[in-house]
């Protein structure tokens, strides 16, 4: 048989640019040996398979594959199936915003999709985290080796390290400037001499509140043990944690809070993340993240 694919680049509105996220919309009779096979082929972060079991407009089924295995939950494949759907028409679009359900293993999220022209413009989905914050962090002699920067470079007087985990957890590191957030190199060996694997973290999460785009409030990446040195892999899992993490201090007053994280720059598929959080001081957080996206290709795969 043969499938019709899509592929779309996700948080950024220029081609080449964000995450590459391939979604196929009528994979309702592939079989989860098919799904992984195929992601492996595909070779891209992630592929989405997307089928109907309700046989209606407004709900569909999501299944995540990286190309070594299933992901439960993932917020770029959001962005990419919802675009995906209403450019191709698989969905019918309602001019101005278009609610869509869709089910992941990890759960239902709701979906709003901003409609112009009878086409998808921006696409953001709701979200509900809860998240434990520990304060116990490494040194910053330690984090500045593992992270190759200067110790006076990571911000000590507004923000601080701060372990956060919304089910996995992430060293949040600060940094003063952009250009040392975009410099920073991971260093296995000063890691594995640090105590940061007794923190139980896997990734580092490392930040900076300026960065020279006027669509971003803050620049962010990521690094760690699992993360080849010269890779800037998407950030859009460790949002919930980012949000959790900027909660965590006295000066974010409670309400709603806009902002935008952007990862990357030009010259590496840069990405851009709008995030609202409802900050009310309690266990639960309320979180709601969007983004544009654009169509890169489309075509058939042959099983």
């Amino acid at each position: 048989m043969s499938l019709s694919y899509y592929v779309a680049d996700v948080f950024t509105n220029k081609i080449f640019s964000g995450a590459q996220i391939a979604v196929f919309p009528h994979a309702d009779d592939l079989t989860t040996e098919q799904m992984a096979l195929i992601a492996s082929e595909m070779n891209l972060s992630e592929t989405v398979f997307v089928s109907n079991p309700n046989k209606d407009n407004k709900s569909r089924r999501m299944r995540i594959f990286s190309p070594l295995a299933e992901i439960d939950f993932a917020g770029h494949p959001i962005i990419a199936t919802a675009f995906v759907l209403g450019h191709s028409g698989n969905v019918e679009l309602t001019e101005g915003i278009t609610p869509l359900t869709f089910i992941q293993n990890g759960g239902e999220i709701d979906v709003n999709v901003t409609v112009v022209e009878g086409k998808p413009s921006f696409v953001q989905f709701a979200t509900k985290v809860t998240s434990v914050i520990d304060r116990y962090a490494p040194s910053d002699i330690e984090l500045a080796e593992f992270l190759s920067i200067s110790p006076d470079e990571i911000d000590k007087k507004k923000y601080s390290t701060r372990l956060v985990s919304c089910g996995f957890p992430y060293l949040v590191v600060p940094v003063w400037n952009y250009e040392t957030a975009r410099k920073a190199k991971f260093n296995h060996k000063a890691w594995n001499h640090s105590s940061a694997p007794l923190t139980a973290a896997l990734e580092v999460l490392l930040f900076s509140p300026k960065t020279p785009y006027r669509d971003a409030n803050f620049n962010a990446r990521l690094l760690g043990p699992n993360i080849g040195v010269h890779d800037d892999p998407p950030v859009g899992s460790a949002m919930p944690a980012f949000a959790s993490y900027l909660c965590s201090f006295d000066f974010t007053q409670l309400g709603t809070h806009t902002f935008a994280v952007d990862r990357g720059d030009d010259k590496n598929r840069r990405s851009v993340l709008n995030i609202e959080m409802d900050h009310k001081g309690k266990e639960e957080l309320a979180l709601r993240i969007g983004g544009e996206a654009v169509m890169v290709a489309e075509g058939k795969l042959y099983i």
